[in-house]
């Protein structure tokens, strides 16, 4: 008798840390930037994130705060792995841009990836952006997202890590 109540706590055990390991993760929620350990922006912005996730979509509002600026940026991510074309946000005064944008769980559905390609019109001609971002929720219930920027003028790496309110 005790050792088939052995097996069954065991197989219980196992089967629920199996169900745990396989949730994604929702990014739902209202995030605030943790400016000190964030890195890639200018040094006097911060942003908050607004999020809602349901199912394979996610709505993003992005409050963009400087100083002398405030901005909101709305947004749409569609998790099915297939391209979609969307507007890219330009800074003010920036030639308008096209995109496309892939976006796919991370293996283990430990958060998401998000690729876009993006086209430019400038005085020298077009220019073509490449981002990747990696969103993941850390154990501390961090928001991670971390940033790979190519294009031909300029290379770069930028993380935001966001605290939820």
């Amino acid at each position: 008798m005790t050792r088939k109540t052995l097996l069954i706590a065991a197989v219980t055990m196992t089967l629920s840390v199996l169900a745990f390991a396989a949730t994604k993760p929702n990014f739902s929620g209202t995030w605030t930037m943790d400016r000190a350990r964030t890195y890639g922006l200018p040094g006097n912005m911060t942003q908050i994130l607004t999020i809602t996730h349901k199912d394979d979509q996610i709505e993003l509002e992005t409050k963009l705060i400087q100083p002398d600026n405030e901005r909101v940026v709305k947004d749409t991510i569609i998790l099915d792995g297939k391209e979609h074309e969307f507007t890219p946000v330009v800074p003010p005064n920036a030639p308008p841009a096209k995109g496309k944008r892939t976006a796919v769980w991370l293996p283990g559905d430990k958060g998401i990836q998000v690729t876009e390609v993006t086209t430019a019109e400038t005085p020298k001609g077009p220019v073509t952006t490449q981002s990747v971002r990696k969103w993941t929720i850390t154990a501390e219930g961090e928001l991670v997202i971390d940033i790979y920027v190519d294009n031909p003028n300029v290379s770069f790496e930028a993380k935001r890590i966001f605290k939820k309110q």
